[in-house]
């Protein structure tokens, strides 16, 4: 299995901060205009390319937009056909204060805008599995990851892996 984590490409991506004399800040409109797609447009063509090297490949990225629009999603599918491969989506299932706790926790600097106005950010955060997920004719499979505590991660992983891997 080939795991790509789309965070890999943040310090690309303050490169373009810098270089445009913006802040960083990965909630501003600077970054939805000029860094965001394109980071998400770069991973999943990574991982298409990593289709070469295995037959299973995880990108690790929310997806937020992507999720709810089904021409996104049909792109996805499209791409993957080329390789031979489909569209497995795994919806991680977390509560909000789970969330909150561990981006604290995890201290980054990405987190800085979310967690200084977290009433105003969590209002655009919507954790119900969107429609498009939720077809069963959309031509991908769902699967839900239950990760708001350590039990939970622990039975999900020794659910899913093997769904990951008799699908291959």
């Amino acid at each position: 299995m080939v795991h790509l984590d789309k965070d890999t490409l943040i310090p690309l991506s303050n490169r373009v901060f810098a270089a445009a004399h913006e802040p960083v800040n990965r909630s501003s409109r600077f970054f939805e205009e000029n860094i965001r797609d394109y980071e998400y447009e770069t991973i999943v063509d990574i991982g298409v390319e990593a289709l070469e090297y295995d037959d299973i490949v995880l990108i690790n990225a929310p997806f937020t937009k992507e999720v709810h629009n089904e021409e996104t999603l049909e792109r996805f599918r499209t791409k993957l056909r080329t390789k031979g491969a489909k569209l497995v989506i795994i919806w991680v299932v977390t509560d909000p204060e789970v969330c909150h706790q561990r981006m604290v926790e995890r201290n980054s600097d990405r987190d800085t805008w979310k967690l200084e106005h977290w009433d105003e950010y969590i209002k655009t955060v919507d954790f119900s599995i969107p429609k498009p997920l939720e077809r069963l004719d959309a031509g991908h499979d769902l699967i839900l990851f239950h990760n708001s505590s350590d039990a939970e991660f622990e039975k999900s992983m020794q659910r899913i892996l093997p769904q990951l891997e008799e699908d291959d």
